[in-house]
């Protein structure tokens, strides 16, 4: 069998389970939210002041590491999966 044809059958991550489906989203929801906030920083400035800058950081700040956590959750389900495939051949 040819390596590219192999490589199409052997399954490369895990299905997606509901908790790393929440995560992806919520990290979506949060890169969609701060590139909002920076491309409107001068409007939020004007609104709550020196605080804009702030809540930025914060945006960052959440994303950053729920990054993180997502891609150790997602190392992990894919690990098991893997796992679980090798012990039934």
């Amino acid at each position: 069998m040819a390596l590219w044809l192999d490589m199409l059958r052997t399954p490369m991550a895990a299905p997606e389970t509901a908790r790393l489906r929440t995560m992806r989203l919520s990290w979506l929801a949060l890169c969609v939210t701060l590139a909002g906030a920076v491309t409107l920083l001068d409007q939020l400035r004007g609104r709550i002041g020196r605080a804009a800058p702030c809540l930025i950081a914060v945006l960052l700040a959440t994303a950053l590491v729920v990054t993180v956590l997502y891609l150790r959750a997602k190392r992990r389900a894919d690990a098991a999966y893997l796992d679980q495939l090798a012990e039934r051949e």
